[in-house]
């Protein structure tokens, strides 16, 4: 492994919080990289993200671009690939040394002293009959994405959160009528987007639904609901949470939640020294782009603290 390239900050993603944390690894001179199948992450499927800190207003793709062009300004590769694997490179450090990683792709072994885990999360499946089968033909996970197919047509958001209020905001600027269907009996978004919800008069909120089955021929034609109701629909989004994107870090020994997210320090450490995480894979209870980004950024910190105090070899 002598001949190979050593990073000291392997980052595998390049969303916000991979894409922060790069940003500031080369400003403690950490020789860094990203790895990530899909730049940008989730956020670039957000429509409008209007809590990021001075920024009124920008699109979820905008404000992903800029934090990756930043990075990128500074010098920090970006390898488009998906890592499969991260494991030691010495299951036998001598005493007073860490073992450094491997991290391997379909094509590629990347060396590197330290680790940053910013691999987001996808969006969660509804689980219903019909979901599967009429994906991409009326089902969507991403109104950003899809809602200009809806031009004039009916469709719903399946949700009962701030993601479910902004998904049918989106989908208002097409669709002709937007149903949010709500499993229970309140709309638990940002007081913000609640009341531009109500105030939007294409847009019905239904408490205490759910929806037991997604029906149509080729493409989806109508829902039918808890309690035996049908109701004709166009479309039909998805909005009812994520699942982390953790597999990475199981065979690592990585320490996860019961949501199998992984689980971290204030300084974004995790239980396995080098290893760091940051954004919404860890188990921050809160989570936005901002605090991501803050995460991202303090793995960085530390990442330099320790290989200036740990031997790492390979």
């Amino acid at each position: 492994m002598a001949d190979k390239e050593v990073f000291d900050f392997l980052i595998v993603g390049a969303g916000c919080a991979g894409a922060s944390g790069a940003m500031y690894a080369t400003r403690l001179n950490l020789k860094a990289v990203m790895v990530a199948e899909l730049p940008g992450g989730l956020i670039t499927t957000t429509h409008l993200v209007e809590n990021w800190p001075g920024i009124k207003s920008i699109t979820g793709p905008d404000l992903a671009s800029s934090l990756v062009d930043h990075a990128l300004s500074f010098g920090v590769p970006l390898k488009n690939e998906r890592v499969t694997e991260i494991v030691n490179a010495n299951l036998n450090p001598p005493e007073g040394s860490q073992s450094g990683f491997i991290v391997k792709t379909a094509g590629n072994e990347y060396l590197a002293k330290t680790v940053l885990i910013a691999t987001g999360t996808k969006h969660r499946k509804l689980g219903a009959p019909g979901e599967k089968e009429f994906e991409n033909k009326g089902v969507s996970y991403c109104a950003l994405c899809d809602g200009a197919f809806y031009k004039g047509k009916v469709v719903c958001v399946v949700g009962g959160g701030d993601s479910a209020a902004k998904e049918a905001l989106v989908l208002s600027e097409h669709a002709s009528k937007v149903y949010i269907i709500v499993r229970r009996d309140v709309l638990r978004a940002e007081p913000v987007n609640a009341d531009r919800v109500k105030a939007n008069g294409k847009i019905e909120v239904l408490f205490n639904t759910q929806i037991e089955e997604i029906l149509g021929s080729d493409k989806v034609e109508k829902i039918h609901l808890k309690g035996g109701n049908e109701m004709a629909m166009d479309g039909v989004f998805m909005a009812i949470g994520h699942d982390a994107l953790s597999a990475l870090a199981g065979p690592l020994g990585v320490d996860l939640n019961d949501k199998k997210e992984i689980k971290i320090n204030r300084r974004a450490e995790t239980n396995v020294p080098g290893v760091y995480a940051a954004g919404d894979v860890t188990d921050t209870e809160f989570k936005q782009a901002i605090t991501g980004s803050a995460e991202a950024v303090t793995a960085a910190f530390f990442a330099f603290d320790y290989i200036g105090k740990n031997k790492v070899v390979f």
